[in-house]
């Protein structure tokens, strides 16, 4: 890499940076349905010198039942600068975040660091599937990593919305974009929260849309995608969620690769719209 990277970067540019003492590379790598496998998967083998984050521990909060902050709350600043410190980052460090594939996982911690204001941070582009593809080099040992100080930093709370400023911006005619699977959304099935739907006035669009053959689609093609969904709005009218807060990032990475920044997050997503019984249900399309 020989400029920052601040949404994605290719398999081939990271093999040649490697080992560069400004860069950082996360294995954000998780599985739903085994919380485990993430921390199994990264020793079994890794991009070299790559340290694991896990999703529970790492790069989610503590939060009360019923606080509406989801499946998965949003960390607490402080700590999450302290883990960045025990990984041996700094904000001078280029961060490169993979997954097993999709970038579903690794744009979380992209979003965060975003949020941070940390912003030379990228996601691999077709992940831990493409480096294996490319026959890159991988490596099981698990080297120490040196500890830094992460000075404490804040989270721009301008992108982060709870369920009461999604529903102020929704009647102000802003956009909600849901990255769930779209047979989830009309609420046809749903194999993880109690509830079935979405939130009443949002728009259905699976990150899955944001790829092909498992990579991003050009930065040309998701500007025209994104600006649809727009309809003349500013990217900052658009918020993104999901069933948790996580994949609901791949969107808001893939607009910022098409030089739509500045769509917000709602951090509890649908499984924190739920968790008050009072609040509307809809089901089918929107």
């Amino acid at each position: 890499m020989t400029e920052d990277r601040t949404t994605l970067v290719q398999a081939e540019e990271l093999a040649t940076a490697l080992g560069r003492a400004d860069l950082a590379v996360v294995d954000c790598r998780h599985s739903l349905a085994d919380a485990d496998a993430g921390a199994r998967d990264y020793r079994d083998g890794h991009v070299p010198g790559a340290v694991h984050a896990d999703m529970d521990r790492d790069l989610s909060g503590i939060a009360p039942a019923g606080s509406g902050a989801g499946r998965y709350p949003w960390p607490d600043a402080a700590e999450l600068c302290r883990r960045l410190g025990t990984w041996g980052v700094s904000p001078r460090h280029q961060v490169v975040a993979y997954d097993a594939g999709d970038g579903a996982f690794a744009a979380r911690l992209w979003f965060l660091l975003h949020a941070l204001g940390h912003h030379r941070v990228a996601v691999l582009d077709g992940g831990w599937a493409r480096w294996v593809a490319l026959d890159l080099p991988r490596e099981t040992s698990v080297a120490g990593q040196v500890a830094v100080d992460y000075p404490l930093r804040t989270f721009d709370a301008a992108r982060l919305l709870d369920a009461t400023q999604v529903q102020s911006h929704l009647q102000h005619g802003n956009l909600l974009l849901d990255a769930r699977a779209g047979e989830r959304f009309r609420g046809e099935v749903e194999p993880i929260d109690r509830a079935a739907g979405h939130v009443p006035g949002a728009t259905s669009r699976p990150y899955a849309e944001n790829l092909v053959d498992g990579r991003f689609k050009s930065a040309d093609r998701l500007r025209v995608e994104f600006e649809r969904a727009l309809q003349g709005r500013a990217p900052a009218d658009a918020a993104a969620m999901c069933g948790s807060g996580v994949t609901a990032c791949h969107h808001l990475l893939a607009m910022t690769h098409a030089g739509l920044p500045g769509a917000r997050l709602y951090t509890g997503s649908w499984s924190g719209w739920i968790e008050d019984p009072a609040r509307p249900v809809a089901t089918g399309e929107a």
